[in-house]
């Protein structure tokens, strides 16, 4: 695998996102807003604070973690299958000097890419909002890219093994929506059985939140152990998307 090849697989994608980003904000970035909304000013009129915390800036960061997530699986499930299936790009890519292992490269790296792109835009957002009170909130960039290779290694993993587009809203509602909803955005985890926070524990999600929560109070420390977690996680899966896509696309 050459990082040039990689590179230009990455500046294909991004070149096609730059004429279609108006579209795909829709979903990535404004209904982050909503929750926020409804949830942090609406449900935070009932709910006055969490832990000290008014309830609008206790979920304000993990709204970042979680436009994060689901920008980098919305485009490395249905995104890069229909680049695989439908569209033939992975076809034509392939027909040039580009490898397997290149082009699912630069499908991670873009994945990651439009973490970093959703997180830094709603993170503008909030502290516009004045819901951010550190300005240590910036070195959540590049947890949210080796978050954002996870779940581009996930999205992939599940790209390479499903049988159809249609079987996604499995992985969708399986995975994704559980994580989501049990990761510690709108709720601590700590008023729920315990064997909940530990399921939690082992997704992504949970531990960005840890991150992006702790980043925006001006707390550094206490999250050493979610990013070990997160780098040691986002190497172990590395080899598993390249292998399965690679059974997946050359038969």
């Amino acid at each position: 695998m050459k990082i040039k090849r990689a590179y230009r697989v990455w500046q294909r994608n991004f070149t096609v996102y730059t004429k279609l980003y108006k579209s795909s904000m829709v979903f990535n970035f404004f209904e982050p807003i909503l929750y926020l909304i409804a949830l942090g000013f609406g449900l935070g009129a009932f709910v006055r604070e969490i832990n000290g915390i008014p309830y609008v800036n206790f979920i304000a960061p993990g709204l970042i973690a979680s436009s994060s997530m689901f920008a980098t699986v919305s485009e490395c499930t249905y995104g890069t299958y229909v680049r695989m299936t439908y569209q033939k790009t992975f076809d034509a890519i392939l027909a040039t000097p580009v490898n397997i292992d290149d082009l699912v490269a630069g499908e991670l790296l873009w994945g990651a890419t439009k973490s970093v792109f959703y997180g830094a835009a709603i993170t503008l957002v909030l502290s516009i909002f004045g819901l951010i009170d550190s300005p240590l909130i910036i070195l959540v960039i590049p947890v949210i890219f080796l978050c954002g290779l996870i779940f581009a290694e996930t999205a992939l993993i599940a790209v390479a093994i499903v049988p159809g587009i249609d079987s996604f809203s499995y992985f969708f509602t399986l995975l994704l929506t559980p994580s989501f909803l049990f990761s510690g955005i709108f709720f601590p985890l700590d008023t729920l059985p315990p064997v909940v926070a530990k399921i939690a524990f082992f997704t992504p999600l949970y531990h960005v939140v840890n991150v992006c929560r702790s980043f925006s109070s001006g707390s550094v420390g206490i999250v050493l152990w979610d990013i070990i977690w997160i780098i040691a996680v986002s190497a172990l899966l590395a080899p598993y998307p390249f292998r399965l896509m690679r059974r997946r696309v050359i038969k």
